[in-house]
């Protein structure tokens, strides 16, 4: 169901991309565009055509969009990123036996040198 709704979406991104570059600049931004007579887009009937599906590919867009988010999230099982920890005197709860993702994340730490039980001199190699 997945490859289907991403198929559509991505025509309907290139119908969408098609569309808006065939529209007539009205703004001037970088100044070309919009101007001269007898062009290919420069009746209005076809402006209309041209803006009513540019909002129909946009509707269209933005419903497959929600819906490739919503069938991204079904099957995913809630997790914390904050580890659980119990609070003093109480067992840790065994329904997360690994914590949280910041646990998984961290290093094995190495073992710390033991300290010295009184000053030292350096010693000669």
């Amino acid at each position: 169901m997945q490859t289907v709704v991403i198929v559509i979406h991505l025509m309907l991104v290139l119908a969408l991309t098609g569309v808006v570059l065939l529209q007539r600049s009205e703004g001037g931004g970088l100044g070309i565009g919009g101007g001269g007579g007898g062009g290919f887009m420069s009746s209005r009937g076809t402006t209309n055509l041209l803006t009513r599906s540019t909002a129909i590919l946009a509707a269209g867009f933005f419903i497959t969009s929600l819906l490739l988010s919503w069938i991204a999230t079904r099957d995913r099982a809630p997790s914390s990123i904050i580890p659980t920890t119990a609070p003093a005197g109480q067992s840790a709860p065994t329904s997360t036996p690994q914590g949280g993702l910041l646990d998984s994340l961290k290093k094995p730490e190495a073992p710390a040198p033991a300290a010295p039980a009184g000053p030292q001199a350096p010693q000669s190699k």
